[in-house]
């Protein structure tokens, strides 16, 4: 549950274009697609946040517009209050490539952010190896990413997302290339990890279930341009932090809802 309700991030008419490619032969300027349109929603701080739509609704989009890795085009973002106009030391971004370094072991990818800092290697030894147990993954710190399998690594990106202790962490389908099974042990694993972190997360799914599992609230995106088709409380956001929620009645309800408003767009 959020800690606070002060606001981490304001999206406020918040559009993002990109060029079409010009037909052959044609000289005149490329039309612009119209990626997101005039969004308009506010992130409490220590609040878990999941984008939900189908392809091509700008989920992703909003999630790197928010992380400063693209800029926006009309509106404004802000991140506790400051305008983002590039990535932040203190926001982290967890993709579904787990973008380990192949040739350095777990605790050496895990500090690699704080070896870019400047951190003596002492400190940052200590830092990572503390968010190497968190993740679960103490015994393979000396591992190398090819010695681990897909959630492994993914926990290693987690953990390396976490050495700066983020107050935000912008995460982009990071389950979305596990099996059900890790997926599903990983979702867990993750919220816990957010309770102790306090941070805010803002994450990128597909799937209506993990939406239901990990979100306080859920930012239900519309394709065709993408815009914000409502923006749903979860009733059982206390309830996800004490166990298994699928078997909640109003997680059946809540998931046919929402299956139903993304169908009643054409998705």
């Amino acid at each position: 549950m959020p800690s606070s309700t002060e606001a981490m991030v304001v999206y406020e008419d918040v559009s993002k274009f990109f060029p079409m490619r010009a037909q052959s032969g044609r000289k005149h300027r490329p039309e612009l697609m119209v990626a997101l349109d005039r969004v308009n929603a506010t992130i409490r701080k220590g609040e878990f946040i999941t984008l939900l739509g189908p392809s091509g609704c700008g989920k992703t989009t909003l999630l790197r517009l928010s992380a400063g890795l693209l800029a926006v085009d009309e509106g404004r973002i802000t991140i506790a209050g400051t305008p983002v106009s590039q990535p932040r030391k203190d926001a982290c971004t967890v993709f579904q490539d787990f973008g380990l370094l192949p040739w350095r072991t777990v605790l050496a990818n895990v500090e690699f952010p704080l070896e870019i800092d400047g951190i003596f290697r002492a400190e940052r030894r200590e830092t990572a190896r503390h968010f190497i147990d968190l993740v679960g993954l103490t015994a393979f710190a000396e591992h190398y990413p090819h010695e681990l399998s897909g959630g492994m690594q993914q926990r290693v990106g987690i953990a390396r997302a976490l050495t700066r202790r983020p107050l935000l962490i912008f995460m982009d389908e990071p389950f979305g290339a596990l099996d059900a099974q890790t997926r599903e042990q990983l979702q867990e694993d993750f919220l816990r990890i957010w309770t102790q972190s306090g941070a805010t997360v803002i994450f990128v799914t597909h799937s209506i279930d993990e939406a239901l599992l990990l979100s306080d609230r859920v930012f239900v995106l519309a394709t065709g341009p993408g815009r914000m088709r409502a923006i749903v409380e979860s009733p059982l956001a206390r309830e996800r932090l004490d166990g298994d929620i699928r078997k909640h009645p109003e997680f059946a309800t809540c998931r046919a809802d929402l299956r139903q408003m993304l169908r009643s767009d054409g998705a």
